[in-house]
């Protein structure tokens, strides 16, 4: 084996070969225009149907140079918290651990866990308390915030969360099924958030 080692490094690797990344490729055109007109040739009296891109604005191009702030939308199902405030910094509860997205962000998509999700702009932070969701940080510094419940944090009653915890707490101990024993472990986990929110 070590006999041969000196031959086998002396080889040129096969990977080491010109292979050209993702990054060097050009971006792929949209095929929108191709199938429009296939479109209007074969049914030529209805409309052609609309694809998600059709209904969004487009986002600006990424700048040449950081912005000095991070453009956010706190988006909930049923409102809109937050709709392109500039602010200085975003610190958001991802599954992965606590994570401060400032201006010039790479682009990231991070799943939330049950958190304080704290915007910060100037002196002054505002908290919410977000239960689920995701975080879309975009290159051009903005970033879209999906969450399933976003509360602010001076909102939340401490007696309601303490009384939640202690029922989720007693249903996980007296679960017998694994899905009772499921909701019972979401519903304490999010009260553990919940109070660890209130007092840290």
């Amino acid at each position: 084996m070590f006999r041969r080692a000196s031959t086998l490094l002396a080889r040129p690797f096969l990977s080491a070969r010109t292979r050209s990344f993702s990054t060097d490729l050009p971006a792929a055109g949209s095929n929108q225009d191709a199938f429009v007109s296939a479109w209007k040739k074969v049914i030529p009296n209805i409309d052609p149907p609309k694809t998600p891109l059709s209904f969004m604005a487009p986002r600006p191009a990424t700048p040449s140079s950081i912005p000095s702030k991070l453009t956010v939308n706190l988006v909930l199902p049923y409102a809109s918290e937050l709709s392109a405030k500039e602010v200085d910094m975003v610190i958001i509860p991802a599954t992965t651990g606590q994570m401060g997205v400032l201006p010039g962000h790479v682009p990231t998509i991070a799943e939330l866990k049950p958190g304080v999700l704290s915007v910060h702009e100037g002196s002054e932070i505002k908290k919410y308390f977000v239960s689920s969701g995701f975080a879309f940080i975009h290159g051009n510094s903005y970033a879209d915030i999906i969450a399933v419940e976003a509360v602010p944090i001076e909102q939340i009653d401490a007696a309601q969360v303490q009384k939640g915890l202690a029922e989720f707490t007693q249903k996980l101990n007296s679960a017998s099924t694994d899905l009772e024993k499921a909701e019972a472990q979401i519903g304490v986990d999010v009260h553990s958030a919940l109070n660890s929110a209130l007092t840290g």
